[in-house]
């Protein structure tokens, strides 16, 4: 973790957000108080929307037929 006052923060602010890009945590610290950390946003998982597979599978007509295979136990 990095500390850095925020003077110096206000003249390197690119490279501080590459670093945080590149997973470094720095803390902002103003009057030798932390008051800013910069971290990367994680990618947000989304979830599958309702309705989202709609005709990507189809059942055939004869799927509840009995199989050939097994006519001996029924």
């Amino acid at each position: 973790m990095q500390q850095i006052t925020l003077a110096e923060a206000s003249q390197h602010l690119p490279e501080l957000i590459e670093a945080a890009i590149n997973g470094e945590e720095i803390v902002i610290t103003k009057d030798e108080q932390p008051v800013v950390k910069l971290t990367p946003i994680l990618p947000v998982k989304r979830h599958p929307l309702f309705g989202s597979a709609k005709d990507l599978i189809t059942i055939s007509d004869d799927f509840d037929k009995p199989l050939e295979d097994f006519k001996d136990y029924m």
